[in-house]
């Protein structure tokens, strides 16, 4: 029965991104309508996403049976989540950072092009970033 709500809910996940896809491409974008379908579409969305995973994690009262007879079942999943945002929130960090110096340099360039290489460590300064996360993230899951 769980595995049926699941797919339902996948199912209309799906359809709220692809539904009003289409509805951009057929020209509802020239239309006064189109921000209340984008609002309405956003709320749907996000609202599914949080049954979604609500139906999910209710169902997983096995599996935290298991890892509490384990011993160490908390911080494993703590190790997890930390891992994971260590990598996500540094590679949001230098995607903000490539965009903000990856425009100053095309600009840069296009008016003295000697400073190519100049622009280019700036650029490759702010991806490294990205790989420190990696690194800390790495560093975190072989403490587990």
């Amino acid at each position: 029965m769980s595995t049926a709500i699941e797919i339902t809910l996948f199912i209309a996940l799906v359809l709220s991104i692809i539904l009003p896809g289409v509805a951009f491409l057929k020209g509802e974008r020239t239309k006064g309508r189109f921000k209340s379908h984008l609002a309405v579409n956003c709320f749907t969305f996000f609202g599914l996403l949080g049954v979604t995973v609500v139906s999910t994690f209710a169902g997983a009262s096995n599996v935290l049976a298991a890892s509490a007879s384990s011993g160490n079942g908390m911080a494993t999943g703590l190790g997890y989540i930390a891992a994971a945002l260590a990598t996500g929130i540094s590679c949001l960090g230098g995607g903000i950072a490539v965009a903000s110096a990856a425009s100053a340099a095309l600009g840069a360039i296009s008016e003295d092009q000697s400073i190519l290489g100049k622009s280019l460590i700036f650029v490759g300064l702010a991806e490294g970033v990205c790989l420190y996360g990696l690194i800390i993230s790495f560093m975190i899951l072989g403490q587990l």
